[in-house]
């Protein structure tokens, strides 16, 4: 018996190491995770003013070249490149020492033909007597009349002329027509300009307020009829429809003008539709020639659902929000947005409703199919 005792031993071993072995890997399988943590919050409702987001580029209230009208000399030139002026303001000055003299000349003819008329008035006045005294000849009292008219005539003459040199010498003193900023100098004092024609001179533009133009195409352009028709609007009240105006710098649109005008008809070749605003711009912010992004309003206090902007993700197929299901599993849906409004949110269009749980915060978290535990947060959009 004490033989067998270390054989039955061996025989027992492995059987107790097997069963050791198999109590080590069952304390060794890791615990099942909980689900990964997000925040949800349901879509804000409000009423928001419904905008349609256009292109445009802003032009010159007015632009009027600068040109030398008469001939002669630069003599001075009276502003800086660049600088505003304004109406009345006298930039250029030509030569004007001839044409003064011109004008001299002409108001003494002027004056001597009226002493004339003054003589042939009163001949004719001696011969209308001496005729009806019959002292003098028919053909006598015709000369006179004769005479006096031609001398009239010729006073007539005198005075446009005189009128013409006038004219001239205010030419030779190029004024600002309004106010603005007038540009570099074209020619430099002392040259020789209005030789065969009007010289460019300079350009003055005037940017207070400044226009923006854009185009509409014939479906936004229904919309916008139908839009002024529920608010009563004619075209006759088009200075009460505000634009908001924003360069690509700016953050939202910071610039407030008023639609000014609209075309009587669409261009039949590219079926679109112009328009334009005016915009303040004292500061002179905004310049000629810019592209700005466009903003006017459509509809008033439409109710929407908004979201932030931070929620919404893009795909080859379009915009999308993570939504927590009843199940607490995460969905990828697609969705259609529209304008921004202010704090960041954007505007949902179709696919979200009011009950809905949109992930707002730990999206990294959020993989659609997956559960997860969904957390109480207040949709606004980030600081």
């Amino acid at each position: 018996m004490v033989q067998g005792a270390p054989r039955i031993g061996l025989r027992i071993m492995p059987m107790v190491l097997g069963l050791a072995l198999l109590g080590c890997n069952e304390k060794s399988a890791p615990p099942a995770l909980p689900p990964a943590e997000v925040r949800v919050a349901p879509p804000l409702a409000r009423p928001v003013t419904r905008y349609l987001e256009l292109t445009g580029q802003t032009a010159a209230a007015k632009r009027v070249d600068l040109v030398a009208r008469v001939q002669g000399t630069l003599t001075d030139i009276r502003y800086r490149d660049g600088a505003s002026v304004k109406q009345g303001d006298v930039l250029f000055v030509i030569e004007p020492d001839n044409y003064r003299l011109s004008l001299e000349l002409a108001e003494a003819a002027e004056a001597q033909q009226k002493a004339l008329l003054v003589q042939a008035e009163a001949d004719l006045v001696r011969q209308k007597q001496l005729a009806s005294r019959q002292a003098a000849s028919e053909a006598a009292l015709d000369s006179a009349l004769g005479k006096r008219d031609s001398t009239a005539a010729a006073r007539e003459q005198a005075a446009a002329q005189a009128a013409q040199a006038r004219l001239n010498l205010a030419y030779t003193e190029v004024k600002a027509p309004f106010d603005g900023v007038v540009s570099a100098h074209l020619i430099d004092q002392g040259a020789l300009v209005g030789v065969g024609g009007p010289t460019l001179l300079a350009s003055i533009v005037q940017s207070d307020p400044i226009k923006v133009r854009f185009s509409l195409d014939e479906q936004t352009v229904l919309r916008i009829r139908e839009a002024m028709r529920q608010r009563g609007l004619t075209l006759a009240g088009l200075g009460s429809i505000p634009v908001e105006i924003g360069l690509e710098t700016d953050s939202g649109y910071p610039h407030a003008g008023q639609l000014d005008y609209v075309a009587p008809e669409l261009d039949m070749a590219s079926g679109t539709l112009s328009v334009r605003a005016a915009v303040p711009n004292p500061q002179g912010v905004l310049l000629p020639g810019l592209f700005v992004r466009v903003r006017l309003p459509l509809q008033k206090d439409v109710p929407s659902l908004l979201v932030p902007e931070a929620a919404l993700g893009a795909s080859q197929t379009g915009r999308y929000l993570l939504v927590v299901g009843a199940d607490d599993i995460v969905e990828q849906r697609a969705v259609e947005t529209g304008e921004t409004s202010e704090g960041g949110l954007r505007v949902i269009r179709s696919g979200l409703s009011a009950s809905d749980r949109v992930v707002v915060g730990l999206m990294q978290n959020a993989i659609p199919g997956s559960r997860v535990r969904p957390v109480a947060a207040v949709a606004k959009a980030a600081r």
